[in-house]
């Protein structure tokens, strides 16, 4: 009696055992998931933070007698092109960030030019609004490069688990992604050339 028995409890044990290391790598993934897309949101902060920071900045700059209308120009439109691209990172494609940085990019870069200008304007740099939006920018840049490795961090976490034994079986059923990292921008490698003429 007890034999007929045995066949049924080792199947259905086995059902049971495989159903919870589904169920464990599937609730696993969830919440690495939800870890990345919770970083990618504290980036996006950090860079609306930034986009925040520039009207006071160009405001503060336009006072200064002369100064050079196309590099406001240019700041005031590379923020309007950054603030413009929003990215799901649950359905990011590689391109997609890729874009996202390149927009980021050419706002770091315009705010560059701009503070690299404002040295030739000592009353400029005499200001305390405008040294204190310069330090914040500075702290936010930083922010910015803490945020970007943070993300880098748990996407590759969660990248990694998902192409792990038996983990990668319970990815590939229930569709779950690799997710995008962001990289230098080109030319990063470049120390950058910096004349005050």
């Amino acid at each position: 009696m007890k034999r007929k028995w045995l066949i049924p409890g080792i199947i259905i044990g086995a059902i049971v055992l495989i159903a919870a290391i589904i169920a464990g790598g599937y609730n696993g993934l969830v919440g690495q998931r939800e870890d990345v897309n919770k970083t990618f949101a504290n980036l996006q902060s950090q860079y609306q933070r930034r986009a925040d920071l520039v009207p006071n900045l160009v405001s503060t700059v336009k006072g200064a007698a002369n100064f050079e209308q196309k590099t406001l120009t240019d700041v005031t439109e590379a923020r309007a092109r950054a603030t413009s691209i929003n990215i799901d990172p649950s359905k990011a494609t590689p391109n997609q960030i890729a874009q996202y940085q390149a927009s980021q990019g050419e706002l770091s870069q315009a705010l560059g030019r701009l503070l690299a200008v404002t040295e030739n304007y000592p009353e400029l740099r005499a200001v305390a609004a405008f040294q204190d939006l310069q330090v914040q920018l500075e702290g936010t840049e930083n922010r910015i490069s803490v945020a970007r490795n943070d993300f880098n961090g748990v996407a590759a976490s969660y990248n990694a688990r998902i192409q792990t034994f038996p983990t990668n079986i319970t990815a590939g059923i229930f569709g779950f992604d690799k997710f995008p990292y962001f990289e230098a921008d080109d030319g990063a490698e470049n120390a950058p050339d910096v004349n005050f003429e």
